[in-house]
């Protein structure tokens, strides 16, 4: 699976916003906002879109010094997966799927659910500095 398009490509964000048009229902509303809460959390924040193939249509993913969360929509849900879930602290208690893997936590988000909007702000940066210190780490290792 390869990216299709790469960080600061436009692309990718044309390709989210078209995805959250073409979902026009509450998934869609749900994606823009928790889209809006991602960006506000971290203007700095890039979107890439990952793992386009021809039995998927791709993933939105949401990078700052990697991989800090993805959006998902499906039938019932829209979720957020954090590639470094298991290791960042919620004391809010979002998290609410994939609780059992190693490394990736998720929060399924139903309709008319409301969001936790300062948590999931927390969640965001509290991610964003765990991919940082992993980075510092590996380079740390290179010299």
């Amino acid at each position: 699976m390869k990216a299709t398009s790469s960080p600061n490509d436009g692309a990718a964000s044309a390709k989210i916003t078209k995805r959250i048009e073409d979902l026009g229902d509450w998934r869609g509303e749900m994606l823009a906002h928790v889209r809006q809460l991602i960006h506000d959390a971290d203007p700095e924040i890039v979107e890439e879109w990952k793992w386009e193939k021809p039995s998927s249509p791709g993933t939105p993913v949401f990078s700052h010094d990697g991989i800090v969360c993805t959006g998902e929509s499906h039938k019932q849900v829209v979720k957020l997966t954090f590639a470094r879930g298991a290791s960042i602290k919620d004391p809010k208690q979002l998290f609410n799927s994939s609780l059992d893997g190693n490394v990736r936590r998720a929060i399924d988000l139903r309709e008319g659910e409301k969001i936790n909007e300062a948590a999931l702000k927390q969640l965001i940066r509290a991610a964003i500095a765990a991919n940082s210190a992993a980075l510092a780490e590996r380079a740390a290792r290179k010299k």
